[in-house]
């Protein structure tokens, strides 16, 4: 059961990063999700390994296309991991949930349901047909609706994720929303990059993913007070910075890379940026 729904785009800048998702065809995304058939928006994790590099000249591109896909696999692995014991009879909600692959992971490794949102159409379209093409569209649905306000009944979820999308809102109305939309004692899990508050303002290396992706990377901070004002406590953080840094360095070297790896790894190895995953619980203030 969901209210009624309201009108998705409400800003021109919400329209501007929806036309931007809605003709994005970057190799980065669509190659690698051919690897396996599940299509991830996020970075990856965890150390390369180095013999993709090696061997016949003609098969190399593959063999890192394909390892560049694992890692961002891990990732998605780890985001899941911290969701807790959800159940086959549980309700998830994936923010930004772009072509779908940490969505169709989370209904294979707990059979529960699970709504994807996101702003762009072309990405619910996708999504949605893969969801056919794996058999579960009764089980995992895409909507095109806003994750600032999205429609679904109050306390409605056990967990909800966002993995590199929250970069694109203002983080108190996100959180008042998941906050919202989740039970007492459910579980929200967030990855996302956020520029270090101890070095200042945005790095020069920062400012240029914030141009390359149409977004605007938060403070560290703002996470935490944003998670305090909606009764969202965090019980877990781990910075994941030293663990996507190999991801990157293999991507620049990969027929896939656009050019921002570069500000990436300087942003990361400089310390002004930090990617972080951060583990909330919902209380209810009034117990």
């Amino acid at each position: 059961m969901t209210t009624v729904v309201p009108r998705v785009l409400r800003t021109d800048y919400q329209k501007s990063v929806a036309t931007y998702w809605n003709l994005e065809q970057d190799p980065v995304n669509i190659r690698l999700g051919e690897v396996d058939g599940l299509y991830h928006h996020h970075y990856g994790i965890g150390e390369y390994d180095r013999s993709v590099l090696e061997g016949p000249e003609e098969t190399r591109d593959a063999r890192v296309i394909a390892e560049l896909h694992r890692l961002e696999t891990a990732q998605a692995d780890v985001l899941l991991d911290q969701l807790g014991g959800v159940t086959p009879d549980d309700r998830l909600l994936d923010g930004g949930s772009g072509r779908g692959g940490t969505s169709f992971m989370a209904n294979r490794r707990f059979g529960c349901r699970v709504d994807g949102v996101t702003i762009s159409e072309k990405q619910v379209a996708f999504a949605s047909e893969q969801a056919q093409r794996w058999g579960v569209a009764d089980k995992v649905r895409f909507h095109f609706r806003n994750m600032l306000d999205t429609g679904f009944e109050t306390g409605s979820f056990r967990g909800v994720w966002t993995n590199e999308t929250t970069m694109y809102v203002n983080l108190f109305d996100v959180f008042g929303e998941f906050s919202r939309l989740l039970e007492h004692g459910g579980r929200y899990v967030c990855v996302t990059g956020c520029y270090n508050d101890v070095t200042g303002g945005r790095s020069k290396a920062v400012s240029q993913i914030d141009e390359r992706y149409t977004c605007s990377v938060h403070p560290r901070s703002e996470y935490f007070k944003a998670l305090a004002a909606n009764n969202l406590v965090p019980i877990n953080v781990i910075d994941l910075t030293a663990q996507t840094i190999p991801y990157w360095e293999l991507r620049a070297k990969s027929s896939v890379a656009t050019g921002v790896e570069e500000s990436f790894l300087t942003a990361y190895r400089e310390g002004s940026f930090h990617y972080l995953l951060i583990v909330a619980d919902r209380v209810d203030s009034r117990l």
